[in-house]
């Protein structure tokens, strides 16, 4: 049987797999990423290092299974901005993490002079720092570093485009559809590099890669790195992956991804959608053609149970606060709005600042603890409803993935904010499936999109909403309470 390795090179680990044909995991690979923070606000990764890492991960999962795989898919950690020399491929300087916050003044400059609603219409983004053409731009302010880039000395991706540049030994310099429209600088309509959005940021056409399909080979990792020469057949950015490891691939399916933040993915079908206000629009994977997106994201999610536990000590693991939030039957009025920062979707607000509310002499560590979970399934509500509103269908469910799906009582609670069924599939790292997947679809050892959909919903879990109308209404106009006052601090 044809086994494929995937590879998800996340923002805190990269985890790798080797799959079989039917979807089976046969080994398994983790290494975690340093972190750097020089700065308030400014994250970094050591691009030597998500390379090594990954490398790691990738031989420990092909050991484990004992096969040499017959392709590769990467996924990875989108808007996170690499640079380097190509003939040495040496990085230039540190990749700036999709997290970071240095660009915010870019950001409010480039709403200030009107061009907002050329972004929105060319990119379906909104002028964030979240997105790679600021932080490109910032690392470009470096006369030298512009002048070598503007020679082709120099070149730029996302972690994808990094990792195959190093894997292939710089024979390839590519990226797919996926990546390419979280930098700000694709044209969703056109499918291509934005000559008009180029000269906004000043970046240079000659740094930036390739654009190709999500599916198909595009170069040959070398077996002095992976011992093995494995075509790289699939390239996608993370939450598209996993919206393909949901067996999303027709319009109106929807995920959420519970990781460091909460990333949700409605697939839009073959035409580009107009997103509601504060609502990206972006690439789906092309499986059967062009395919687009809406996508909403939470910030934080994940992140504030670390800081419950590493920041204040109420808890000892993370698995800890499921039986923690239990044992209180409420979070006596309490509510948690983590913006550590700012608000995503549909605020994309970077000054909004962590808040809680309804404290009491009564508040104890367990209310605290419930009030972070419930945050993570208040947001997503937030997300699907406005990433719906533009639609002409109903979301029949939601399909969940990540660390946090693994709590039942989350995503019980989850299905009773929304109002419609939770589905959980039995493997949760549903991102490194998705890029399996693609690689897998791009050397055909699977045929279509339907045949991948089909082998992601085997033994899903689903939890049926419990809640009347009434009181989810009561619940989630509570919650918006909490955001304005989260909202108040960037407006003071």
């Amino acid at each position: 049987m044809p086994a494929i390795l995937a590879l998800d090179q996340g923002t805190t680990g990269s985890t790798a797999l080797v799959l079989a044909d039917d979807g089976r995991v046969l080994g398994r690979g983790y290494r975690e990423v340093p972190q750097h923070f020089p700065s308030p606000g400014w994250v970094e990764h050591d691009p030597e290092a998500l390379l090594s890492v990954s490398v790691t991960a990738m031989r420990e999962a092909m050991a484990q299974a004992g096969e040499r795989p017959v392709a590769l898919g990467i996924t990875n950690q989108r808007e996170t901005t690499v640079l380097w020399d190509r003939r040495t491929l040496a990085p230039v300087a540190r990749a700036i993490v999709w997290q970071d916050r240095r660009t915010a003044d870019r950001c409010r400059e480039l709403r200030a002079t009107g061009l907002e609603p050329l972004l929105r219409e060319r990119t379906g983004l909104v002028p964030d720092p979240y997105f790679s053409a600021t932080k490109l731009e910032w690392l470009l302010r470096d006369p030298a570093l512009r002048a070598r880039a503007e020679r082709g000395e120099l070149a730029f991706g996302t972690v994808d485009s990094w990792l195959v540049a190093r894997l292939t030994g710089g024979a390839v310099h590519v990226t797919d559809h996926t990546n390419a429209s979280r930098t700000m600088l694709y044209n969703l309509r056109t499918r291509a590099w934005d000559d008009e959005l180029l000269g906004v940021f000043g970046v240079p056409l000659a740094v930036l890669p390739e654009i190709v399909p999500s599916s198909g080979v595009v170069g040959e990792a070398r077996p002095d790195i992976l011992g093995a020469a494995i075509p790289v057949a699939g390239l996608a950015g993370d939450q598209q992956a996993a919206l393909v490891g949901q067996g999303c691939v027709r319009a109106g399916q929807a995920k959420n991804t519970y990781g460091t933040g909460a990333f949700m993915l409605v697939h839009a079908g073959g035409e580009v959608p107009v997103p509601a206000p504060g609502v990206l629009a972006t690439a789906a994977c092309d499986l059967d053609g062009p395919a687009w997106a809406l996508e909403g994201s939470v910030l934080v999610a994940g992140a504030a149970v670390q800081w419950l536990r590493d920041g204040l000590g109420l808890i000892v693991t993370a698995a800890e606060s499921e039986a923690v939030a239990r044992s209180v039957p409420d979070t006596g009025g309490v509510h948690f709005v983590p913006a550590f920062a700012g608000l995503g979707t549909p605020h994309w607000e970077p000054e909004a600042r962590g808040t809680i509310t309804g404290l009491t002499r009564g508040t104890t560590r367990a209310h605290l603890v419930r009030a972070a979970l419930e945050a993570m399934a208040f947001g997503t509500a937030e997300l699907l409803d406005a990433l719906v509103r533009p639609l002409d269908r109903a979301v029949p469910a939601l399909r969940v993935d990540g660390g946090a799906a693994a709590n039942d009582w989350l995503m019980q609670f989850q299905a009773d904010v929304l109002g419609i069924p939770v589905e959980r599939p039995p493997m949760l790292e549903t991102t490194a499936l998705g890029a399996g997947l693609l690689a897998g679809l791009g050397t055909g050892v699977w045929q279509g999109g339907d045949a991948l959909a089909e082998l992601t919903r085997q033994g899903a879990t689903r939890f049926e909403p419990d809640l009347a109308a009434s009181e989810r209404a009561a619940r989630l106009e509570a919650w918006r309470r909490a955001v304005t006052a989260a909202l108040a601090w960037a407006r003071a």
